[in-house]
């Protein structure tokens, strides 16, 4: 079981260290990516077991984001689990959210014990 890698889009530097910290602390390996377009970009050059994915970026928001990664060809991208990160929890349900893609969502400010288990939850699961 090797290390499972998280890339984090969130355009908060702040939100993004401590998540890259906690995470680094369960033996994840940590990108991360400021808004939509870079995940994007990273997603064309690399795979990754999960994306922790902010709504409110600029550039290209998380929705739009999500949209993309699922309407891919890659077979990686369309079953890669993404959790949404969120200030505005209320503006969406997690029917939309699944509308469009994502699994789960944490709402801000983050339990970061709650990100780890289902970090954990969803990389791990099968194994």
């Amino acid at each position: 079981m090797g290390n499972k890698k998280i890339l984090i889009a969130e355009d908060s530097s702040v939100i993004q260290n401590i998540a890259r910290k906690v995470l680094q602390f369960q033996n994840f390996n940590i990108e991360t990516a400021k808004n939509g377009k870079e995940v994007l970009e990273k997603l064309a050059k690399e795979t990754y077991d999960i994306l922790l994915l902010d709504i409110s970026m600029p550039v290209m928001d998380g929705i739009e984001c999500a949209k993309q990664i699922r309407a891919s060809t890659n077979p990686q991208h369309q079953t890669m689990p993404i959790i949404a990160i969120t200030g505005n929890a209320k503006n969406y349900t997690l029917e939309e959210f699944r509308a469009v893609g994502i699994n789960e969502y944490l709402p801000k400010p983050i339990n970061f014990d709650a990100l780890v288990e289902l970090v954990r939850r969803l990389t791990y699961k099968g194994e």
